[in-house]
């Protein structure tokens, strides 16, 4: 696999870095900060760029065919900035698989099916700016004709993987209340090998 790794500098995309230099893929991982990137290995070329410049996406994925986006909100609009970008870039090189990780407030609500979490009495959080700008990510891969996956953690502790946990396709796993970094990496980087979520939202909790 020629892996392009966004987002390799956040909690997430780290863990998946590793894993996919462990199991001996080629990794192409753009970063803003070059310094921020304390691994260095035979496979892996690391671009200093911006997620949100065109030229700097599809430098990154020109010679990739599958696609990872650990990229968070980062307190404003990089997301939606962003999937535009690789969506377009994507089209171009004909890559057709992509796995992000997003949040579990753009599943769907048990007890209101018709809005998502966040949009719901479920949510817990009186803003929602984040689950906004993931919701409008998921509609753009939704309305894109890509295999993509959307993982979505709920609360994500930095603690030690446990490595059994609960996945289910949409919606939230019933009474879930976190998931791990570590877990969290490691579900949503094999599903880079997977066809079994391609083109829904997966829901993970302990």
């Amino acid at each position: 696999m020629k892996l392009c790794l966004l987002g390799a500098t956040g909690r997430v995309g780290r863990r998946v870095l590793e894993r996919a230099l462990e199991d001996g893929h080629q990794v192409t991982a753009l970063v803003r900060t070059l310094d921020k990137v304390q691994l260095t290995h035979p496979l892996l070329t690391v671009l200093q760029g911006d997620a949100r410049e065109a030229a700097d996406v599809e430098r990154a994925m020109q010679e990739a065919d599958t696609v990872f986006s650990a990229l968070s909100t980062d307190g404003g609009t990089t997301l939606t900035e962003s999937m535009p970008l690789i969506i377009a870039g994507m089209q171009r090189f004909g890559i057709g698989r992509i796995v992000t990780v997003g949040t579990a407030g753009i599943l769907q609500s048990r007890s209101e099916p018709e809005l998502l979490r966040y949009q719901s009495s479920e949510s817990k959080r009186a803003l929602t700016r984040a689950a906004e700008e993931h919701h409008k990510v998921y509609t753009m891969l939704a309305e894109s004709e890509l295999d993509w996956t959307i993982v979505c953690p709920t609360y994500l502790p930095d603690e030690e993987p446990l490595g059994v946990y609960r996945v289910e396709r949409d919606v939230l796993p019933e009474d879930g209340g976190k998931i791990s970094v570590a877990d969290t990496a490691e579900f949503a980087y094999r599903q880079l090998m997977s066809a079994e979520y391609v083109r829904a939202r997966v829901g993970i909790a302990y």
